[in-house]
């Protein structure tokens, strides 16, 4: 396709996966287009480990990463010493009783120290942490390096197109992206409300030809509500320059999604993406589930700040919802497109999927204008 995305990363079509999931990064690579790994909730030897695999079966095609360096967040570095000391009481007992009364079964305590430990590592939520993720990344053949929450350091972009690397950022409003801009992004990606994870509160109809307005000629990618061909054609009729897909993937056989959280995702309707501060302590959309229900019901406490909900919900609540498959609280960030979710297919069918209604909505278009 003529893209700029295309010509920026020698790809063959501008669909660019976000996937916590290397195996899906690969594919999606392979097929054309370009993996992004998600590095939340893992630890440096995690990354590490991941990239060296990604390295070995993904051929030579170009890959890149996705960090969460929010530039104005709490600074609980201390959490690596004792997670548990900056957790309130009253949020430990009000998660513990919600699934004591819902019969989820505690976990044994050498169990559950040893998860502790393991979530621990994983809880980069900081810039000074992100840093040191990226540090590791930057040893490998990456080509790219998306921040998810906020712009970058303009020191880092510079470093990382010393070395060849794209800068790209998330951006919620117009002027999220103009900052990106500012500070040497090479693309912006456009995020609608109807993204899952963490987004904002305007949808992609509106956001994304104004963000490319914004920025112009700066090239952009449409992000929210991207499941199917004829979304990758809007985005593209919008003034997009290619489309950034995350809850797409979730589906495919290579997901990191267990068999149960794909069965309530094709069970669910696009109501059922929730958007709420209960899982990470920021507005992040999520598939509804019991646990966000309780609190935001009357009488609970107020959700903590990022990272602290997000490690109370790890450590409290999801360690012990899936060790037993409690479906009802069973979650996952999954954006609005859930409810065109139906049957599970591979990586390289979604892509060709994607293409091929894309086609067909270019040949409808064309029909009407001849």
């Amino acid at each position: 396709m003529k893209s700029r995305m295309c010509d920026m990363f020698g790809i063959d079509v501008p669909i660019f996966a976000f996937s916590h999931c290397r195996d899906v990064v690969v594919e999606v690579s392979k097929a054309g287009g370009m993996g992004v790994l998600g590095m939340a909730r893992m630890s440096p030897d995690q990354v590490e480990a991941d990239l060296n695999w990604i390295d070995e079966h993904i051929e030579g095609k170009p890959y890149g990463i996705d960090v969460l360096m929010p530039q104005r967040i709490d600074d609980v570095s201390e959490m690596k010493y004792d997670p548990d000391q900056l957790l309130p009481k009253e949020h430990i007992d009000f998660v513990r009783t919600m699934l004591d009364d819902a019969g989820i079964p505690e976990l044994p305590e050498e169990e559950a120290a040893a998860l502790k430990r393991e979530i621990v590592k994983g809880m980069n939520f900081t810039p000074r942490e992100s840093l040191e993720m990226i540090e590791v990344c930057m040893k490998h053949p990456i080509k790219l390096i998306v921040n998810a929450l906020g712009s970058p350091p303009r020191d880092l972009v510079e470093r990382a197109h010393a070395q060849g690397i794209k800068v790209g950022a998330l951006a919620g409003k117009p002027r999220h992206a103009i900052k990106h801009r500012d500070v040497g992004c090479d693309f912006v990606v456009a995020v609608g409300t109807e993204a899952g994870g963490h987004t904002g509160d305007v949808s992609s109809m509106v956001l994304w030809p104004s963000i490319v307005d914004a920025v112009a000629p700066m090239p952009v990618l449409g992000a929210g509500g991207v499941g199917r061909g004829r979304q990758l054609a809007a985005a593209l009729v919008l003034g997009c320059e290619g489309v950034w897909a995350g809850s797409l993937w979730l589906k495919t056989a290579q997901s990191e999604v267990t068999p149960e959280i794909k069965e309530k995702m094709f069970e669910a309707e696009a109501s059922d993406a929730i958007l709420t501060t209960t899982v990470t302590g920021k507005p992040c959309r999520t598939l509804n589930n019991a646990f966000s229900r309780a609190y935001e019901a009357p009488g609970a406490p107020k959700t903590l700040p990022a990272p602290a909900q997000n490690y109370l919900w790890w450590q409290e609540g999801r360690t012990r919802v899936e060790r037993v498959r409690a479906k009802e609280f069973l979650t996952y960030p999954v954006g609005q497109v859930v409810g065109d979710m139906q049957e599970e297919i591979s990586v390289k069918e979604t892509v060709y999927e994607l293409l091929n209604e894309m086609l067909d909505a270019k040949d409808r278009l064309d029909d009407m204008l001849s």
